[in-house]
């Protein structure tokens, strides 16, 4: 997210200066030239928001260094000066690239913020702290920024909200809303608790599925590799002597002239689909059909579907607070599952029923096709005594426990599984080789 400033000149000549925050210069410019056209302004400049370094000294002491954010060099010497500064030097960083912060990062961010309220260490003070002691460089900007503006009577939602490419949409609403809600601890607790779960089951998810995939394409690879190169030059030596191959050893051969008379499609072949896919999973479209394929894979699928149900539940849950006000928690929860098809099934049939029709919750979330018959059927239970809250959570806790238990026994399945294929492809390979020690030149006495 990158903050813009832009200048422009009214009818009768005045001067007028905006700022707005964007996803990029282009998008952001997009945006002001659209707003300034509505408005019959003529643009005179765009700033864009950038880190200077600056050197300064105070009097007869050493100087010293530090950097600050503006939107040109004239702000940053302006400010240091009226603080009694001598300014000595002032430049833009020229290559300023600041990394998204590791996910762990903010997740420690948020579990010590919730521990330090749970303290009850007034909130300005925690984020003092946390400016101080973070070593992340970009999270430590950031936090910096948002205390500024927070001090300065900023709304804490649209504070957080213009720092969503950091933070991700979600947190930079759950820290948000936590700011004007009557219970900062909870919303901070419960944040903290879908940020760790969301990334155990990244990392389950990842051992179960993106590392065999890895596993076995290298695998892929290197047997391709043995058959198209190394075997044939033992092969051939074999053939130059007019020795007659083993069945085994001919046809690996076979395979092997075939691949490497046909080397341009072989590899189209092999890396091409990979290529074409990760593109195609790129665009809004190839998005959503692979989220929707997800929750289809056989035995992991199942497990990836509770486990959406299960951050639904438990987002929902932290911001129900009862059914004349349940649309915005559904939106915000179908939202932090991080699944587009999930989201689009809920914001799409569950939502306008509730809306245009008057559907209860039970209803609605039958009708989006994303929940299991055991959700609908608590669901169903706790609209009718009321509970629907307490409901969210047990059915949170209850897909956690069952997906943490079972997943760990799918991992070490597909682990077993892996080190069989990997076995049963060495054997292979081994006894294509071995084969050919069976071979034995013919005598020359011999006719």
């Amino acid at each position: 997210m990158i903050e813009l400033r832009f200048n422009a000149l009214k009818p009768n000549g005045q001067t007028i200066s905006g700022t707005l925050s964007s996803d990029t210069y282009k998008e952001g410019k997009k945006k002001i030239l659209a707003l300034l056209e509505k408005n019959s302004l003529k643009l005179k400049s765009i700033e864009k928001k950038a880190t200077f370094i600056y050197k300064i000294r105070k009097g007869s002491e050493l100087p010293i260094k530090g950097e600050q954010k503006a939107f040109n060099k004239e702000e940053v010497v302006r400010a240091l000066t009226k603080l009694g500064y001598t300014v000595i030097s002032v430049n833009k960083y020229i290559f300023e690239w600041n990394p998204k912060p590791p996910a762990q990062e903010i997740l420690s961010f948020v579990k010590i913020s919730a521990e330090l309220l749970e303290q009850k260490l007034p909130y300005s003070e925690i984020m003092t702290l946390l400016v101080n002691d973070l070593e992340n460089k970009t999270l430590k900007e950031t936090l910096k920024q948002i205390n500024n503006e927070l001090k300065k009577g900023g709304d804490s939602e649209t504070v957080f909200l213009r720092y969503q490419s950091i933070f991700g949409k979600f947190t930079s609403y759950m820290l948000g809303l936590a700011a004007k809600s009557g219970n900062m601890t909870e919303i901070y607790r419960a944040t903290a608790k879908f940020l760790e779960r969301r990334m155990q089951f990244k990392k389950d998810l990842r051992s179960a599925l993106i590392t065999p995939m890895i596993t076995l394409f290298v695998l892929f690879l290197a047997v391709m590799f043995y058959v198209g190169y190394i075997f044939p030059e033992t092969a051939q030596l074999f053939i130059k002597f007019n020795i007659e191959l083993p069945p085994m050893t001919a046809f690996t051969l076979e395979i092997s002239d075939m691949m490497m008379n046909n080397l341009l499609i072989v590899a189209i072949i092999v890396i091409g689909p990979p290529i074409a896919f990760l593109q195609h999973i790129k665009t809004k479209k190839g998005k959503l059909m692979m989220d929707k394929m997800m929750l289809k894979i056989p035995i992991v699928g199942s497990l990836i579907h509770k486990t959406l149900i299960e951050v639904f539940c438990r987002v929902f849950y932290t911001l129900y607070s009862g059914s004349a006000e349940s649309i915005e928690p559904i939106r915000i929860a179908a939202e932090a599952t991080d699944n587009t098809y999930f989201e689009k099934q809920i914001k799409t049939i569950a939502i306008p029923m509730m809306i245009k029709k008057g559907a209860g919750i039970t209803e609605a979330f039958e009708a989006a096709g994303v929940f299991t018959d055991t959700a609908v059927s608590r669901f169903h239970s706790g609209e009718e005594t009321g509970t629907i809250k307490n409901t969210a959570l047990q059915l949170a806790n209850y897909y956690e426990s069952e997906t943490v238990f079972r997943l760990k026994n799918i991992i070490e399945l597909i682990q077993v599984t892996i080190a069989m294929v990997i076995m049963i492809v060495m054997i292979a390979l081994t006894l294509v080789s071995a084969e050919t020690a069976t071979v034995s030149p013919k005598s020359p006495f011999v006719k």
